[in-house]
C-alpha cells in the first residue's frame, strides 16, 4: 500500500511538472505574440506617419511651384533643410531636395522597352564625370562601358564593357533594363566601395532615358561637377565654381543671362539646362513606439503644375 502512494505521488509531481512545462510555455507564447503584435502596430504607425511626411513633402513642392512657375531656385533656404515634427511618443525628420542636381546615369541609353541602345552623348557627359572625379581614363571608359552593357537590351559587350559571362561565376547578371537606383551601380564590373562613395552624390536613376534635366538655379558649390559633365569637360571644375559664384540671389531670371556668362559664352546652348525642377527627393525617418521607419520617395513636378509620385521605397537611398 505504501508503495502504491509513492507511485501515486511521483505520478502527480510527474503531472505537475508537465502541467508547468506546458503553461510557461504558453505565457512565453502569449508573451511574444503580444510583443510581436506591438512591435507590428508600432512599425504601421510609424509607417502611416512616414506617409504623412510625403503628404508634407508633395504639398511643399506645389508650393515652390505656386510661387514661380517658370523657376525654381533656393529662396527660403528650403534645398535638402531637416526638419523636424514632434509626434505623440515619436519624432518626424525630413528632408526635401532637388533631384536634378545629378547626372542620370539611365541617359547612357536611349529607346525604350527592350530597344534600349548606347546614347554616345550620355556616354560622353558620364566620362566627363568620371574625369573630374580623377578617374583614370581607362578605367572611366570599362565602367562607362560597363553601365551601357548593364542596361542596354542585347548581349553583345562595348568595347570595354561587361556582359552575361562576366557576371556569372558572380550569381547574378545584368538587369538589361533602366536603373531603379543608383546602388546598382555597384554591382558593375569595375565598380569599387571608394569610387562609389565618391561618384554616389553627384549620380541619381531617373525613371527615363532622357538627358539629366540639370536646373543650374538650385546647383550647390559642391555641385560644380555637374556643369563640367553638362559641357563633356569643356568647362573646368574651377571655371564651374566661378560660374555658380557669378549666380544671383534669386537664381538666373533666363537662359540668356546664364549663356551670356564669359566661361559660357563660347559653349553650346544645351536644352538640358532648366530654369526649374522637374524632380524632387524626399528622406523621412519617423520613431514612435520604439519603431523606426526610414522612407524615400521621388516625385516629378511637371509643366502643368501636377505632382506625381515616381517612386517610394521603405529603405535608405543609399
Amino acid at each position: 500500500m505504501r508503495r502504491e502512494r509513492g507511485v501515486a505521488l511521483l505520478t502527480v509531481l510527474l503531472l505537475v511538472a508537465v502541467m508547468t512545462a506546458i503553461a510557461v510555455g504558453m505565457l512565453d507564447d502569449i508573451r511574444f505574440g503580444l510583443r510581436r503584435a506591438a512591435n507590428a502596430q508600432g512599425m504601421a504607425q510609424a509607417q502611416w506617419y512616414a506617409l504623412g511626411a510625403e503628404t508634407l513633402a508633395r504639398a511643399q513642392i506645389e508650393r515652390l511651384g505656386r510661387r514661380d512657375g517658370q523657376r525654381t531656385t533656393l529662396t527660403g533656404d528650403w534645398n535638402d533643410r531637416p526638419l523636424a515634427f514632434p509626434i505623440e511618443g515619436g519624432l518626424i525628420r525630413a528632408r526635401v531636395r532637388d533631384a536634378t542636381a545629378c547626372f542620370n546615369l539611365n541617359s547612357v541609353v536611349e529607346g525604350a522597352g527592350e530597344m534600349l541602345r548606347r546614347r554616345d552623348q550620355g556616354v560622353r557627359q558620364f566620362l566627363a564625370l568620371l574625369a573630374a572625379l580623377e578617374v583614370e581614363p581607362r578605367r572611366a571608359q570599362a565602367l562607362a562601358d560597363a553601365l551601357v552593357d548593364w542596361i542596354d537590351s542585347d548581349a553583345r559587350p562595348e568595347p570595354f564593357g561587361a556582359e552575361d559571362t562576366a557576371y556569372a561565376a558572380r550569381g547574378y547578371l545584368p538587369g538589361n533594363t533602366l536603373l531603379a537606383e543608383p546602388s546598382e551601380l555597384r554591382a558593375l564590373e569595375g565598380m569599387d566601395a571608394a569610387l562609389y562613395a565618391r561618384l554616389r552624390r553627384h549620380v541619381c536613376a531617373l525613371p527615363t532615358t532622357a538627358l539629366s534635366p540639370v536646373n543650374v538655379n538650385t546647383l550647390g558649390e559642391d555641385d560644380a561637377l555637374i556643369l563640367v559633365m553638362l559641357t563633356e569637360g569643356a568647362l573646368g571644375v574651377e571655371e564651374a565654381r566661378a560660374v555658380l559664384a557669378r549666380r544671383p540671389r534669386d537664381g538666373w531670371r533666363d537662359f540668356a543671362s546664364f549663356w551670356s556668362l564669359p566661361q559660357l559664352a563660347a559653349l553650346p546652348v544645351l536644352d538640358q539646362v532648366s530654369l526649374r525642377s522637374r524632380y524632387f527627393a524626399l528622406h523621412a525617418e519617423v520613431e514612435v513606439m520604439d519603431a523606426e521607419a526610414v522612407l524615400t520617395a521621388l516625385f516629378e513636378h511637371d509643366a502643368g503644375g501636377r505632382v506625381r509620385l515616381l517612386a517610394r521605397r521603405w529603405t535608405p537611398d543609399e
